[in-house]
């Protein structure tokens, strides 16, 4: 079966356009063979801009909706505003991110595509343009009618789901309940079985330090984590925890674990991408980024860099492509875990 995937490019203004122009060359003999086939939303106009900065000799034809397409094409997302400059935050560059998202999802519910790779979105350039949402994540949620969701980064060996994300850290303990913890530990380990790993050991990370010292630095973890646990051990799901923040992570790495549930937002990040991101010694830059953001929870495969839109670099074309390559590589195995089929594509 010839995996068919959408790259939504997110915002044109980004690293977006050349990442995609990096990624599709670096998988050309696969898309020529025949062995996987990319469909490209986003603006036509910044995907050849970027061709044209790189120089690169491939081929990207603009096709409809409704159209076939052979192992690499562009589908145009919307109508084109004002030129959208590499870089330039605007509210149009928030208007093709989600519009491509949109179409992206028709697409994956219609059977045309097996799965959404989503390359990086401006969060201030999307409410710019009218679309109040905090990111990637929930607008799926919203756009697939998901009653829930879930975000797993993914880099190596360390795999990071969380019970929330983009909230104030002083609204996190309120979010934790036995509902949300035992609905990610449960989409946690339906990721894990997707995967094909033989073991899915889950540790839940404890929210407070120490998980609370008996109480002497918060209950939630004596309250909330330990019962809900308690549970799903007698369900048949291989948990532990709560274990400390400071120590978990670790273990995790030394193989322990399989996959942890984070609590919040930075205690799941920071560990990923400290292990994700190659920094440059010499100029104390980093220079490549390792690793995936998964979506949990939603009816169709979405995968996803796990890095922003880096208007800083935009344009220059030395954006890193790897992040992409490994998002694409991982759409792939979930969507075969999921027996999909693309229809009418071929």
């Amino acid at each position: 079966m010839t995996p068919h995937l959408a790259i939504t490019m997110g915002d044109p203004a980004g690293v977006g356009p050349e990442i995609i122009v990096k990624a599709c060359l670096a998988l050309r003999d696969r898309l020529a063979a025949g062995d996987l086939r990319l469909l490209i939303i986003g603006s036509k106009p910044a995907l050849d801009g970027a061709r044209t900065m790189l120089g690169a000799a491939i081929d990207i034809p603009e096709v409809g909706e409704r159209d076939a397409w052979p192992g690499l094409a562009c589908l145009q997302a919307g109508p084109e505003g004002e030129p959208i400059r590499p870089g330039v935050l605007s509210a149009d560059g928030g208007r093709f991110a989600y519009l491509a998202v949109e179409a992206g999802v028709r697409l994956a519910t219609a059977g045309r595509i097996q799965g959404i790779v989503t390359a990086p979105l401006n969060k201030e350039a999307l409410n710019k343009a009218g679309y109040r949402f905090a990111g990637h994540t929930d607008m799926l949620a919203t756009l697939t009618g998901a009653k829930g969701s879930v975000m797993m980064l993914a880099h190596g060996n360390m795999r990071v789901s969380h019970v929330t994300t983009h909230v104030a850290l002083k609204d996190v303990p309120a979010k934790l309940t036995p509902e949300r913890l035992r609905y990610v530990i449960e989409r946690t380990d339906e990721a894990l079985s997707a995967l094909a790993l033989g073991r899915r050991r889950i540790a839940i990370a404890a929210l407070n330090p120490h998980a609370g010292e008996g109480g002497l630095f918060g209950r939630e973890d004596d309250e909330v984590s330990v019962p809900t646990i308690a549970r799903a051990v007698e369900d048949g799901f291989d948990v532990v925890g709560p274990v400390p923040g400071d120590t978990v992570f670790v273990k995790l790495r030394a193989g322990q674990f399989d996959a942890v549930v984070a609590m919040y937002h930075d205690q799941g990040h920071i560990p990923v991408k400290l292990l994700g991101f190659n920094v440059n010694p010499e100029t104390g830059t980093w220079d490549a980024l390792s690793g995936v953001n998964i979506t949990l929870g939603l009816p169709i495969v979405r995968t996803s860099v796990d890095h922003g839109t880096a208007f800083d670099i935009a344009g220059k074309g030395i954006a890193n492509e790897l992040s992409l390559i490994e998002a694409i590589a991982y759409a792939e195995r979930l969507a075969a875990a999921r027996g999909i089929s693309a229809r009418d594509a071929a």
